[in-house]
């Protein structure tokens, strides 16, 4: 077993730049590492579960995200006068902000993640795809260049539809569309670019060839500053509802030994390509005859990163602090193995039988599943206000069983033992995903909703 390292050998405070699950999940990491947390909270938070975590916690303004949470002078200032020698900056918010990151360089923080130029050159898709190909990393057929409207209508000519339409600046599904004939190209050029403007300050857009019934898979990474790079296998994140993801497993589905080694290889050679440090994902599209896709770069933890911890042993965000510390990674890649199967429910605040609308409110009653195998997650406790100002993801269930099967029936027992009043929630489509066939059968794609649950 290998030994932790001493709270002197990391850091002696560190400030947590988030809210919810991922904040208290943080906090939990330094504990166990004999490192002080800092919450910050805004207005709206100020007794919200995270800040109960911490160790101390300091506001960092009004509800309004942009004004808080987002405020990249006040979170420093915050860091400096609580003397936090690093900050963590989850995933959502600044996670993957180079200007937050160099800010943090420059002010002698450390920034829990990877370089600012790493973020800013992989949050650019089109930088983060000529990258990729240069390195030997399979690129979807497309373009390497932005486009203006004239070039993306000829370029999508020339390849064929269906093709993509996507926002450089892209992430999350917004800029994102899929055109299906020529037809719609025109309108989905213009809804790309002002959904792009709006979301990322940046119209620009380029043009894939669509890849017709993907599979979504990860891999994660993660990569010291003394050259040592090292991959956790993969994660299927294929149940998704416009392009976001609800349901996450690992190891992934139909994977063979060949296809996991090429992915794993080919993530670790792109890590190696930007010179990447701490924890982040390669994520690709994996078409019916195996063949697989780079699609991006995430350079943060990532939401569904428990599912490889409970496969692997290895405790990713920890594993992320002590690299940014300057720690060695103390395993190689040969000591990394798979054992045995496990999934993750996301759980919002949200109406399914209303087009999943957000349902903010009061958490009357939240008792969350117990048992062999199960793993809960949450940002909220009973009595917590969902509010309208942030992502109304309360938890995240996740179960782990010998094999696929006892994951899955762990999972049903979870999701029916499951208890939320006062909010509506996710809860009853996550049960009617675990009782489908197909989703018992593992055998989908990313149409899975459209086709299986209408």
């Amino acid at each position: 077993m290998r030994s932790e390292p001493q709270a002197s050998e990391v850091f002696s405070k560190v400030l947590i730049a988030n809210r919810g699950e991922i904040a208290v999940r943080i906090a939990r990491a330094c504990r166990d590492l004999g490192v002080a947390s800092a919450a910050i909270y805004s207005e709206a938070d100020r007794e919200a579960l995270h800040v109960r975590h911490a160790d101390e916690a300091h506001p960092c303004g009004p509800p309004q995200a942009a004004k808080s949470y987002l405020d990249i002078g006040r979170i420093l200032d915050v860091a400096k006068q609580c003397g936090a020698e690093a900050i963590h900056p989850g995933y959502g918010f600044l996670s993957e902000n180079a200007a937050f990151a160099q800010a943090c360089t420059e002010a002698g923080v450390v920034f829990i993640g990877p370089r600012a130029p790493t973020i800013r050159d992989m949050g650019d898709k089109v930088v983060a795809r000529r990258t990729m190909q240069a390195a030997g990393v399979p690129i979807v057929p497309g373009t390497t260049e932005t486009l203006s409207d004239a070039e993306a209508t000829a370029f999508a000519r020339k390849i064929g539809f269906p093709v993509m339409v996507k926002a450089a600046a892209g992430g999350g599904g917004r800029g994102l569309r899929l055109v299906a004939r020529e037809e719609e190209l025109e309108a989905a050029l213009k809804r790309a670019r002002s959904e792009a403007k709006s979301s990322f300050g940046d119209d620009a857009i380029y043009v894939e060839k669509a890849v017709e019934k993907p599979r979504h898979v990860e891999v994660q990474v993660l990569a010291d500053r003394h050259g040592h790079t090292v991959h956790l296998f993969e994660r299927e994140c294929s149940i998704q509802r416009r392009h976001q993801k609800l349901v996450e497993e690992a190891p992934a589905n139909q994977m063979t030994p060949k296809l996991r080694e090429e992915m794993g290889e080919c993530a670790i050679a792109a890590a190696k390509a930007v010179g990447y440090e701490g924890a982040g994902t390669l994520e690709f599209l994996v078409d019916g005859d195996g063949r697989f896709y780079f699609l991006e770069m995430n350079t943060r933890v990532q939401v569904e990163h428990a599912v490889t911890e409970l496969v692997t042993g290895i405790d990713i965000v920890k594993s992320g602090i002590r690299i940014a510390a300057g720690e060695p990674l103390d395993f190689a890649q040969a000591d990394v193995g798979l054992h045995g199967w496990a999934l993750e429910c996301r759980i919002y605040a949200e109406d399914p039988e209303k087009n999943f609308m957000p349902s903010p409110g009061k958490i009357a009653e939240f008792r969350p599943p117990e048992g062999p195998g199960v793993r809960n997650d949450a940002g909220v406790a009973a009595g917590a206000e969902v509010t309208v100002f942030y992502d109304p993801m309360i938890a995240k269930l996740c179960t782990w069983g010998r094999d696929r099967p006892e994951a899955i029936a762990r999972m049903r027992r979870g999701l029916h033992e499951y208890v939320v009043t006062g909010v509506k929630t996710s809860l009853p489509f996550h049960r009617r995903v675990l009782d489908n066939a197909a989703f018992r059968a593992g055998r989908y794609d990313t149409g899975f909703i459209a086709t299986e649950l209408g």
